[in-house]
């Protein structure tokens, strides 16, 4: 299958370089000049348990050299998604796939005001990827991923169920769910609880269990998004904040997407993590002050980066 990757970041490489080495035409769209040439001359370098492997794979900085595309996998930051939703719609044709696994809230939404909602799948991962330098990233921790499609139409659906069989025999455990919006936010959930706390304080994911003050800060978060969630009739897991507390124990050593942006001045997605809370609350009548702090902070932070 000719597959896109726009947005050739850590997560966005990881998965580039695991299709195309199930045999499959992979493109790595990106902004990033000096990486693409990188991969382009020497291949991906990926370490992966203490050893590295080179993986063959085009690259580009241009997507339309691309061509057509049977998939195109959007892996950008949620500020860049109409540009990526663009750049989706003019190499997938008019019975491609778009599929979203980025963080946050909303990117389908957008991706569907230029794709057909029925050609629009969305997801999370628990795969962990950390972008080393140009044409190198570090494979983190593997885990399952899960899309469903953006549309209940049943077209949708089915487009679903075979993509998902089709990153299974590629290698990447992967299940099709009906409700995907309920998976999307038991993940936003976990990101509230983690990323902006690690983002502003510097410190790794397990670091934020350390102190009572700290998970009580994570409650509130949480729970400030659980009551949005319970107003617009979303199921999520009774357990949420257990699992917060063990996402982070599992990953105790691994910096947060949200952490690494600081690390390397770069636009969070604090807008559609912690700012989506803030700014469904509001729409709802309730109050979520704990989120909009954290945001106020990761937003005055990025914008003050020398």
């Amino acid at each position: 299958m000719k597959i896109a990757v726009v947005g050739a970041g850590a997560m966005g490489s990881l998965f580039g370089a695991m299709l195309a080495e199930a045999g499959n035409d992979v493109w790595l769209c990106d902004v990033w000049r000096e990486h693409v040439r990188s991969i382009n001359q020497n291949g991906l370098r990926i370490e992966r348990e203490g050893k590295t492997c080179t993986v063959e794979i085009k690259a580009t900085d241009n997507p339309l050299q691309v061509g057509r595309a049977e998939l195109v996998i959007v892996f950008v930051k949620s500020s860049q998604t109409n540009l990526a939703a663009e750049t989706a719609k003019a190499i997938v044709g008019s019975d491609g796939t778009v599929m979203t696994l980025q963080n946050g809230m909303g990117n389908a939404d957008v991706i569907a005001d230029y794709i057909e909602p029925q050609r629009v799948l969305a997801g999370t991962t628990s795969h962990g990827a950390t972008l080393l330098g140009p044409a190198s990233i570090r494979h983190a921790g593997c885990g399952p991923t899960t899309i469903g499609a953006w549309s209940q139409a049943e077209g949708g659906l089915q487009r679903a169920g075979q993509f998902a069989e089709f990153f299974n025999r590629a290698g990447i455990k992967t299940e099709s769910v009906a409700d995907v919006r309920s998976v999307i936010w038991n993940k936003l959930l976990i990101n509230i609880g983690i990323n902006a706390i690690t983002a502003l304080t510097h410190i790794k994911n397990g670091q934020i269990l350390d102190l009572e003050i700290t998970r009580e800060l994570i409650r509130n978060a949480v729970a400030e998004a659980m009551s949005v969630a319970q107003v617009e009739n979303i199921k999520v897991q009774d357990d949420v904040l257990d699992h917060v507390f063990k996402v982070a124990e599992a990953t105790a050593l691994n910096r947060s997407s949200m952490g690494q942006d600081v690390d390397n001045r770069r636009q969070t997605e604090i807008a559609a993590i912690n700012g989506f809370i803030v700014r469904e609350a509001k729409r709802l009548g309730l109050k979520a002050p704990v989120n909009f702090a954290l945001t106020a902070l990761v937003e005055t932070l990025q914008y003050h980066y020398k």
